[in-house]
């Protein structure tokens, strides 16, 4: 093998190793768990936005803002 060979592989090994450096951070970061909390969180969140979105586009809630804007 010639040194380009062996700078290669030492840049390719250097790499691969990052990148498992990276992704092992990453998987450790948030477990199962707290992704499934945060998942239903995000859940609750867009239903009760859902419900205000619903509110707010009802034309009886226009109509009531329209008399306190009187």
């Amino acid at each position: 093998m010639g040194p380009f060979e062996v700078g290669a592989i030492a840049i390719i090994g250097g790499l691969a190793y990052a990148a498992y450096e990276v992704y092992m951070k990453n998987n450790t970061k948030a477990g199962k768990g707290e992704l499934e909390t945060l998942r239903a969180e995000m859940q609750q969140l867009k239903e009760r936005v859902g419900t205000l979105e619903s509110i707010v586009t009802d034309k009886s809630y226009q109509l009531k803002d329209q008399i306190n804007k009187l």
